[in-house]
């Protein structure tokens, strides 16, 4: 696959010269920055990039393109040509007036960011986690608006370099927009005010699901190699995707952080493995986990997610205060206070993008540095509990800054892969007690 590997070589326009302001990224013309003059009443085009040709990124940048006819698709990059062009076809035919990509922008292999970079004003990340705040940073050093999908770090390195990537992008006056959804939604904003406010009482417990059957999985193709197949079936190997705390379950613990104030857990435990997904399919991720949470000011999180088929299913939170009981995805409150959203609605996903392009038109850059980071520490803690069976405190994660092997900077296709199936087609899976981390 090295062959594969194309980066696009073209200058800058004037477009970018406009985000690439001075270090600080606070150049002003008559009071207004300039991404803002630039931009004003859709005066000028938004050109937005895809890192990740899969449903994610795809879906992220259909609803990009959605908020505005300025707004063009000129660039996208994947691992794999026949995904990325799979989806190139599939934008020149739905957004004909609104696709812009070439042969030098819509490329493949690792090395495909780079273009997508170099063309964009604005990049769409959402593929493989384990280069999600890679792929932010290398974006934000040129300038550029950042949308990155969850989970934003898959380990202790991933966070650490999150964290610079945030405080660049202050720097550099651009935005770095979140992938955790729920914040954007109407409905769970007026909910969470309503807690805030007391509808429920004090917290006391909160029970926060997110169970489901497998995700997508992906049947071997016998033309790809080892490491080829894995890039392929990514989010069922953990070096890959940082495994199901990380990458579902911090949904729900983003948003019960939000609701407890951005209060982080003190400790936590957690209890995992793998009982029913057994073949090559399925990686080397576990099927089911619970974490507990312990916060200082009183309450615990008991937190579960499962990719089992044939077992309970359930999305939600259940929020236990002293006064009342709060169904998170119903948007209900029960107990001393009875409410039950019915204002207006909205598509979470949708005003994500709808943040990220109006934040460029108005040179206002929003940066969600200050939840999105600590709440994928959150998910991370989790995860590591699971695997080494062990009490995980957060003065541990602070003090972490360990990467999953391989380390990012030594991946390439043609590599020894870092885990190999045995000889009935199963990975090796982490053991609690053994497993070592911090």
């Amino acid at each position: 696959m090295a062959d594969q590997k194309r980066t696009n070589q073209a200058g800058g326009t004037n477009r970018r010269d406009f985000l690439r302001t001075s270090a600080a990224g606070a150049a002003v013309v008559g009071g207004l920055s300039l991404a803002r003059s630039a931009h004003a009443a859709g005066s000028q085009e938004i050109k937005i990039g895809m890192i990740g040709c899969g449903g994610r990124c795809s879906g992220a940048a259909a609803q990009a393109l959605g908020v505005g006819k300025d707004v063009k698709l000129v660039a996208m990059a994947d691992v794999f040509e026949s995904r990325m062009q799979a989806k190139r076809e599939y934008f020149q035919k739905s957004f004909p007036d609104q696709f812009a990509g070439t042969d030098e922008t819509c490329v493949f292999g690792l090395d495909g960011y780079k273009a997508v970079i170099e063309a964009s004003d604005a990049v769409l990340i959402a593929c493989a986690s384990k280069y999600h705040a890679f792929y932010a940073e290398e974006a934000i050093k040129a300038g550029k608006h950042v949308f990155i999908e969850k989970p934003h770090a898959i380990d202790p390195a991933g966070c650490l370099r999150l964290k610079r990537v945030c405080e660049m992008a202050k720097e550099k006056n651009v935005s770095i927009v979140s992938g955790h959804e729920s914040r954007y939604d109407y409905a769970y904003q007026e909910q969470v005010k309503r807690i805030h406010d007391g509808a429920i009482g004090d917290i006391v417990a909160i029970q926060s699901m997110f169970l489901r059957g497998p995700y997508r999985l992906i049947p071997r193709d016998p033309k790809l190699s080892e490491m080829e197949y894995q890039f392929s079936n990514w989010y069922h190997f953990r070096w890959l995707s940082g495994d199901d705390v990380s990458q579902s379950l911090v949904h729900n613990l983003d948003r019960m952080r939000w609701v407890l104030n951005e209060e982080n857990p003190t400790w936590c435990f957690g209890l995992a493995g793998r009982s029913t997904g057994f073949g090559e399919v399925y990686g080397d991720m576990f099927d089911h986990h619970t974490v507990v949470y312990e916060l200082a000011s009183g309450p615990r999180i008991y937190a579960l997610c499962q990719t089992r088929v044939g077992c309970h299913g359930l999305w939600d939170d259940i929020i236990m205060g002293t006064k009342g009981v709060c169904h998170w995805t119903a948007c209900r409150i029960e107990g001393e206070t009875n409410w039950h959203y019915e204002g207006q609605k909205n598509n979470s996903s949708v005003e994500e993008q709808k943040i990220l392009i109006g934040s460029i038109r108005d040179g206002k850059p929003v940066n969600n540095g200050d939840t999105m980071i600590d709440s994928t520490y959150v998910g991370i803690m989790g995860q590591i509990a699971c695997y080494t069976g062990k009490r995980v405190t957060w003065d541990q994660m602070m003090a972490a800054d360990f990467e999953f092997e391989p380390k990012l900077a030594d991946v390439t296709l043609d590599m020894e892969p870092p885990t190999k199936p045995d000889a009935s087609g199963n990975y090796p899976l982490p053991v609690p007690g053994f497993t070592k981390y911090l």
